[in-house]
């Protein structure tokens, strides 16, 4: 698989969707659309994941914050089981949020416990996950953004 850090149609894909579902922007209106690939991936400072939509669903993107609060190179999370992000304890309320998602499109304000490569365990907070859905409507996975997170 060709990497997405700084693909322009998998960046449209992310900001089109995100916006179409729940009316708001991605990325900054001040960051113009030609760098914005480039942005989201390196210099946002809110952590963005998508995972593809296997069975077993693996991440296909995390921008560099993401890397960096949950401890993982491009090369490692692209690798990862998204279900391996969260400790076999919290695996089923995460599941039931993504289920969720599935069928209303999005969710705002979701919070829980997540793990780190290293075993550390941090809470997200306010983050929203939305359907990677295309102009057409094919499902291509699901994103999230996490603006906020902190150590437990």
């Amino acid at each position: 698989m060709s990497s997405l850090q700084h693909d322009p149609a998998f960046y449209q894909l992310l900001a089109e969707s995100y916006t179409r579902l729940t009316g708001r922007l991605l990325v900054p209106a001040t960051v113009p659309l030609h760098v914005a690939p480039r942005w989201l991936y390196e210099e946002a400072p809110f952590a963005v994941l998508a995972h593809n939509t296997a069975a077993d669903p693996v991440f296909i993107y995390g921008n560099k914050a993401a890397q960096q609060r949950f401890g993982y190179s491009w090369d490692e999370l692209v690798q990862l089981p998204s279900r391996q992000s969260a400790e076999a304890p919290n695996r089923e309320a995460r599941q039931q949020f993504l289920e969720r998602v599935q069928r209303q499109g999005y969710e705002d304000g979701y919070s829980g416990v997540r793990i780190t490569r290293a075993g550390q365990r941090f809470m997200i907070e306010e983050a929203t996950l939305w359907q990677l859905l295309d102009a057409a409507g094919t499902l291509h996975g699901q994103a999230v953004i996490i603006p906020r997170t902190r150590d437990l």
